[in-house]
């Protein structure tokens, strides 16, 4: 009888350990299963937020996929995805559109944000836009960026003439663009959260709200031709957990704070007041818009790039499979 008690125990163990290792060879299956797919991104700043949030929150696993992200500048990640060094460059800007108008078989395929955040501040003895004529006005990077054109576009809507204001390029971060304030090396700064607030809370007026006035795209997802043409399933995938990730951005206000205090190494007060600000900048179905596109073409011809051409919508993105997506998630498209 015992004899038997201990055979039924060492057949029981023995069920336990198949099972256990089953359940083992699964986990390393279903990971071996997953997409490896490697993304670049510029920085991990606040534009990044949906892609920083799909790697943190597990969407990118839950649709199959093993992503890396890697650091890269823009002319190094579009070298890195014409050699398929990477799979994808997490962002649609004036750098990528450069590259796909000088030659690389690339298109921009999905939009995060169709708005920048970005406001003109000034010490607090200027109220109004007249009164900056004449004056220099911090941008960060170069002219013909993002900011600069978007600043550009704003003071014309806003009727006045950009030849009016000097223009000073600030190598860096944000923070240097507004010691260039601070410092009184110039009289106006185009900043962005969380730097926006704390100039602000030091007495800078706020000018114009230049993001509101302007379709740009800030941060997306650019694409080789190839892959959306041999991949179509993959790149989907990758768009569709970027949406997930966004929405759930613009619906989970705590957990979204909780990821930029972790990630982006903000206090819990800036944290939340550029979540706010960034919540307003978000593209809703993720589809590249042609204003958007335009305006990023409208850049580097301010820098004297491509004005000898007529420049197409699908010279530059592909919105097809954003579409796709997103009808599949059930957004109502035009």
């Amino acid at each position: 009888m015992l004899g038997k008690f201990h055979k039924s125990l060492l057949f029981i163990q023995l069920l336990v350990v198949l099972l256990s290792l089953g359940i083992e060879i699964d986990h390393v299956e279903a990971q071996e299963r997953r997409t490896k797919v490697r993304i670049s991104n510029a920085g991990f700043t606040i534009t990044a937020l949906p892609l920083l949030a799909a790697k943190d929150w597990g969407v990118f696993s839950a649709n199959g996929l093993d992503v890396e992200l890697i650091v890269m500048s823009p002319p190094i990640a579009a070298a890195a995805l014409a050699q398929g060094d990477i799979d994808y460059v997490a962002g649609v800007g004036p750098a990528s559109v450069a590259a796909t108008l000088s030659g690389l078989a690339s298109r921009a395929i999905w939009f995060s944000s169709d708005r920048i955040s970005y406001w003109l501040q000034a010490p607090a003895q200027y109220k109004t836009l007249p009164e900056l004529k004449g004056k220099k006005i911090a941008i960060s990077g170069g002219v013909g960026g993002t900011n600069h054109v978007a600043l550009l576009i704003a003071l014309e809507k806003s009727g006045a003439n950009p030849k009016d204001y000097v223009m000073v390029g600030i190598p860096g971060q944000q923070i240097q663009v507004f010691y260039s304030l601070e410092s009184g090396f110039v009289d106006a700064a185009l900043l962005s959260p969380p730097v926006t607030f704390g100039a602000a809370r030091k007495g800078y007026s706020k000018i114009m709200d230049v993001g509101s006035m302007v379709e740009m795209p800030g941060g997306g997802l650019t694409s080789m031709i190839k892959t959306i043409q041999s991949k179509p399933a993959e790149v989907k995938r990758v768009i569709h957990a970027l949406q997930v990730a966004k929405d759930e951005v613009r619906k989970s206000k705590p957990k979204t704070v909780e990821l930029i205090i972790r990630i982006l190494k903000m206090d819990k007060e800036a944290a939340s007041e550029t979540y706010d600000a960034f919540q307003t900048t978000l593209s809703p179905t993720g589809i590249p818009n042609r204003a958007g596109i335009e305006n990023l073409v409208r850049s580097l011809q301010a820098q004297g790039r491509f004005t000898d051409r007529k420049i197409s919508f699908t010279e530059v993105a592909d919105d097809r499979l954003a579409t796709e997506v997103a009808k599949e998630l059930g957004y109502k498209i035009p």
